[in-house]
């Protein structure tokens, strides 16, 4: 069965996001990337790098939220940066019985062969804010809670982990204070009991106007090491958030402020920080409010490409609408999953029977765009994994834009449901070099046509 939740507001921002395109695309820029995901709102970025992708955990904002209305988590992932796959959701409030809202920022981390994912719920016994931990064998899930109950309560939040080169592992969290413990090598239980770290101005920046709050230090630590040096990635100053950082020469401290990585900017009053390197470069990912609809209760995740400076410090990254550059080339000759999307138009995603997620909610002038495809001497045909219970319709493979050159036009039948699936497929002329591909959906009213995968066949 075809849910239909919130598809008249999913309208009306489609709308607006494909205007926006429009107008981007003619500018003198290249056309943005940035939020890397459009048709869900998205929160609180935490990548993981893993065989060869980035794994991307965020929080999922509910439309038209006044409030931060958090139900489940998401899971994205990528092998050049800007074309992002939707795996769906993993993990909501309901895989922890014992919580009962609240499904906020968190991180996963990968060790023993396995897959952790700490997050901040509220426990439905106490009221409380406490930190819970999900366990998966696979980095997009499914996860389960691997303790039946909290890791540790204290009523704070936002969970970071790392794992140092002794392969000892600390958890890190807090709003308005800041804690760590020492993780057994288990990932689910730990030595000793929770230590505060002293915020000092020396440490974490000097905070005016708020005896309470004297420094900098606001909540969405996020830790890793460097070239010998520990970093303290953080939001600070409620409100609107910067996002500053502090370094230590050990995991516990001393830290020392070193200043502002992103100022204050873009149209959400919070900001959460991520920081990995890939591929031989580095990246930083954010949340803003650029979508339509957008704001600081309906945030977007965001990423940009960066260097260190020669000293190790931070350069000043602001927020743009174009994003990171694309790491490489998108493979058209393999089968790529149709929630494979650099940008897009209209389209909604949703579990597939088929396994993995399929797109759908598709209505005519929709479209999808993958960046980067190298067709290199030219493709002869195009083959899609479709079901339709509307009216059907035509894929219409465009280059270079919504309304660029047509090199191929798939018709979609009447398959007999929204899970039923066959296969299509159609010739290809004129498809050679790298491009940016456009698959445009058109069709009669009504929703069309799912598309689950689809595959290029090169030329002999």
């Amino acid at each position: 069965m075809k849910l239909l939740l919130h598809r008249p507001a999913r309208r009306a921002i489609a709308a607006l996001v494909g205007m926006f395109c429009v107008t981007a695309l003619f500018s003198a820029t290249a056309r943005a990337d940035n939020p890397i995901v459009q048709h869900v709102y998205t929160a609180d970025p935490a990548p993981l790098v893993y065989n060869g992708r980035v794994y991307l955990y965020t929080g999922h904002d509910e439309d038209g939220s006044t409030w931060f209305t958090m139900k489940d988590w998401r899971v994205w992932s990528s092998a050049d940066m800007v074309n992002w796959t939707d795996h769906g959701s993993p993990l909501s409030l309901a895989t922890f019985s014992w919580a009962s809202a609240n499904a906020w920022a968190g991180q996963v981390v990968f060790r023993n062969g396995k897959f952790y994912w700490y997050v901040p719920v509220t426990n439905r016994a106490t009221g409380r804010y406490a930190i819970g931990v999900a366990v998966s064998d696979s980095p997009t899930g499914p996860f389960r809670d691997a303790l039946g109950h909290p890791l540790v309560e204290n009523n704070e939040i936002d969970p970071t982990v790392f794992i140092d080169d002794d392969g000892q592992a600390y958890l890190y969290w807090g709003n308005p204070n800041l804690w760590y413990l020492k993780l057994n090598a288990d990932m689910t239980s730990y030595s000793g009991g929770p230590t505060r770290i002293p915020l000092t101005t020396a440490g974490f920046g000097t905070r005016t106007g708020d005896p309470n709050r004297p420094t900098l230090f606001e909540e969405g630590p996020w830790v890793y090491k460097r070239n010998g040096l520990y970093y303290l990635v953080f939001a600070a100053k409620c409100c609107s958030e910067f996002i500053a950082y502090s370094t230590a020469p050990g995991p516990t401290g001393p830290w020392t402020y070193r200043g502002t990585i992103m100022p204050t900017q873009g149209g959400s009053f919070t900001n959460h920080p991520g920081v990995i390197d890939f591929n031989g470069g580095s990246y930083f990912f954010y949340h803003n409010g650029a979508l339509p609809g957008g704001g600081g209760f309906t945030r977007s995740v965001a990423v940009e490409k960066f260097n260190y400076n020669a000293d190790g410090s931070f350069p000043t990254i602001n927020m743009t609408a174009a994003g990171a550059p694309q790491a490489g080339t998108l493979n058209p000759y393999v089968r790529q999953e149709a929630e494979t999307i650099a940008w897009e138009s209209g389209i909604e995603t949703e579990p597939s029977s088929e396994g993995g997620m399929n797109v759908g909610w598709i209505e005519n002038g929709d479209w999808i765009k993958v960046k980067g495809a190298a067709f290199g001497s030219g493709a002869a045909s195009f083959t899609a994994r479709v079901a339709s219970a509307g009216s059907g319709g035509t894929i219409e493979l465009r280059l270079d834009g919504s309304t660029g050159r047509v090199v191929g036009s798939c018709q979609v039948p009447v398959t007999g449901g929204w899970q039923a699936w066959t296969s299509v497929s159609c010739s290809v002329n004129g498809a050679t070099g790298t491009h940016d591909l456009y698959l445009r959906f058109t069709g009669g009213s009504g929703y069309l046509f799912n598309v689950n995968w689809w595959q290029f066949n090169a030329a002999s």
